[in-house]
């Protein structure tokens, strides 16, 4: 996978949790102290935003910003931490 598509997936999780929260994208630029333009550009998977404006809308949704493995571990790789 490139990144282009976690990019899509992480502005389509932002866009969901800005419009359960029934906030604009103005209202939301407010909050996180950027521009509408940047939320647009979040939440249209655009890879010309730093990560700094992705964390200043997580902290403003209450939200965190964290990575997970793709696949789980198999029993046999979970072994190992016995």
């Amino acid at each position: 996978m490139d990144q282009s598509f976690h990019l899509q997936k992480l502005g389509q999780a932002f866009k969901a949790m800005r419009t359960n929260r029934g906030l604009t994208q103005e209202a939301l630029a407010r909050l996180a102290g950027v521009t509408r333009l940047k939320v647009i550009a979040i939440e249209a998977g655009r890879n010309s935003v730093a990560i700094e404006s992705h964390a200043r809308l997580a902290g403003a949704l209450g939200a965190e910003l964290t990575l997970l493995p793709r696949t789980r571990p198999t029993l046999d790789e979970l072994k190992d931490f016995q």
